[in-house]
């Protein structure tokens, strides 16, 4: 990396559960976790707080069972189980590099998880620890997007560092369906809405943007595509710059 400093001293990593796949159809890749454990224990090296919001998408999906007839709300509820599912592994892996890691969830576990509580949260990163928020919002109908942003902005964190399973980034289009898209650099937030691209949900996007909390879309897979865009190197696609990135 050619920077030698962090750009940013607290973020908020949103990791999803297609990206925790990795090449699997179903369930965890455990060399993805080993590899997310190591730059993120790299970066709490460097004094950078990490929080870290993780999807259930790889074990299971509100919408889909909702599709096959599931009533929503059960289906959302399951889908934050699955959440702690992939949150207990994550802390595994953190731990094993010696991270010192915190659970909170936001449905209540508490044999397995803390509540979430924002100033005991803040207190963690305060204290270096990586603290993982599963549950998404505790609320059906809600995506684990919109706990993301929620949890960055209640966490006070510097930028929203958005990692996809092999998606380097913003397009306006599909680049699976299309080879000819084209992929953004730097956008701000309007420019997004008035080119209605998808970045994240529309609530969690909203809430980027009511708090000018910028937002990093990158690729998880690519190499050591954490630690690049901490430090501030181009990766992927930055969206909302603050003032220090103008």
């Amino acid at each position: 990396m050619s920077a030698t400093r962090p750009k940013y001293r607290r973020v908020l990593l949103k990791l999803s559960g297609e990206a925790l796949r990795g090449r699997k159809r179903f369930g965890l890749d455990t060399g993805v976790l080993t590899r997310v454990a190591q730059q993120i224990r790299r970066v709490v090296e460097q004094n950078v707080e990490v929080g870290i919001v993780v999807g259930g998408g790889n074990f299971w999906r509100g919408v889909d069972s909702e599709a096959k007839g599931m009533d929503r709300a059960t289906a959302d509820y399951a889908g934050m189980l699955a959440t702690v599912i992939n949150a207990l592994a994550l802390q595994d892996a953190l731990e094993s590099e010696g991270i010192t890691t915190r659970t909170q969830s936001s449905i209540t576990i508490p044999a397995i998880a803390e509540p979430y509580i924002q100033r005991r949260a803040i207190r963690h990163l305060e204290k270096k620890r990586a603290v993982i928020f599963a549950g998404g919002t505790g609320n059906p109908y809600m995506t684990s997007d919109t706990a993301a942003a929620l949890r960055a902005i209640e966490v006070r964190a510097e930028v929203l560092l958005v990692a996809k399973n092999k998606v380097d980034g913003v397009y306006d289009a599909d680049p699976a369906k299309n080879p000819q898209a084209k992929k953004f650099d730097r956008l701000s937030h309007e420019e997004c809405l008035d080119l209605r691209l998808q970045v994240m949900d529309i609530t969690a996007f909203s809430l980027c943007q009511e708090n000018a909390l910028p937002i990093i879309v990158f690729d998880l897979q690519a190499r050591r595509s954490i630690e690049r865009a901490i430090f501030g190197e181009p990766v992927g696609t930055l969206v909302g710059a603050s003032e220090r990135e103008t």
